[in-house]
């Protein structure tokens, strides 16, 4: 597949300029405006491989009440918040909107407050930096990322008893695959952690999931039309954890925009989820963890 899309690529190359016409169908938008052209685009806009919707750490920024129990010394009440984006810096698109690949950048801090404290302690904080390569052929689309992750506990959360400092931080190699099937998407690959700090082993890690996305909007016209139903149930799983599944689980409305005459709106959607499993949260991945909430999500 890949030979013949780089071959499909030379073969168009010198048409580099031209505006493309047709579209890949289905429901995962990828926001690619029609209008850009044939060949090498500087800081393109919208998405080849959508943004999962499930992943406690996907791309984009958002806000989630979280209420559940850990093994850990978190309170039952949390709020978790994500800021970040992805940048596009260079993307070579194919003879249909929406195909191509693409070289960006990424960067996002995430956190978590424990909402029981008087002052609403940071507890963690998890910040992301990462250069990804997605691609998109028709109803595949992928994305290989080298990241980094370097993870702090709150100052306030240091000073409680029995708490100790210690700062977690790791590279990671990661490759993705996905395809379309209508309004449903499927997709799986896994990680090679290295580098980590304190303890230098090498981990494996599985990821996978599904996504349902509804293909037309709630209603036929009106503002109806753009709000559509989305689903996602990510999977991961490693062996320093001896390979027990983490369940992650979104579910709500989606809320789009029409696009301005210079710019592609963003979209944010009003998502309930529901995890199960080794924490997500940095210094605290050796601790099960089980919550539910109700989160603002906003995305390009």
């Amino acid at each position: 597949m890949l030979r013949s899309f780089t071959l499909a690529a030379l073969c168009v190359a010198s048409l580099a300029g031209v505006a493309r016409a047709s579209h890949i169908s289905g429901a995962c938008d990828t926001g690619i405006p029609a209008e850009e052209t044939l060949g090498f685009n500087w800081f393109p806009r919208g998405e080849l491989f959508c943004p999962l919707i499930a992943d406690p750490k996907s791309d984009g920024s958002f806000a989630s009440y979280l209420r559940g129990t850990s093994s850990s010394a978190f309170g039952t009440d949390l709020a978790s918040v994500g800021v970040g984006d992805r940048l596009g810096v260079v993307r070579y698109n194919g003879p249909r909107v929406g195909e191509g690949i693409e070289l960006g950048f990424q960067a996002n801090v995430y956190a978590q407050y424990d909402l029981n404290a008087p002052s609403y302690d940071l507890i963690n904080a998890d910040y992301v930096i990462g250069l990804p390569i997605t691609f998109r052929f028709d109803r595949v689309s992928g994305r290989l990322r080298l990241y980094h992750q370097s993870s702090h506990l709150g100052d306030e959360f240091l000073q409680r008893p029995g708490v100790e400092q210690e700062n977690f931080a790791f590279q990671s190699a990661e490759g993705l695959l996905s395809i379309d099937f209508g309004p449903l998407r499927g997709y799986g690959g896994g990680e090679y952690v290295f580098g980590a700090q304190p303890d230098s082993r090498i981990t494996s890690v599985i990821h996978g999931g599904v996504e349902l996305r509804q293909m037309t909007g709630l209603a036929a016209s009106g503002a109806l039309s753009r709000v559509r139903l989305v689903g996602g149930l990510d999977l991961k799983s490693s062996d320093e954890l001896d390979w027990e599944i983490a369940y992650s689980a979104r579910a709500g409305f989606e809320f789009g925009r029409e696009p301005g005459p210079t710019h592609l709106a963003r979209r944010f959607s009003l998502l309930g989820e529901y995890y199960e499993g080794a924490s997500p949260y940095g210094l605290f991945f050796r601790d099960h963890v089980s919550y539910y909430g109700i989160g603002i999500h906003v995305g390009s």
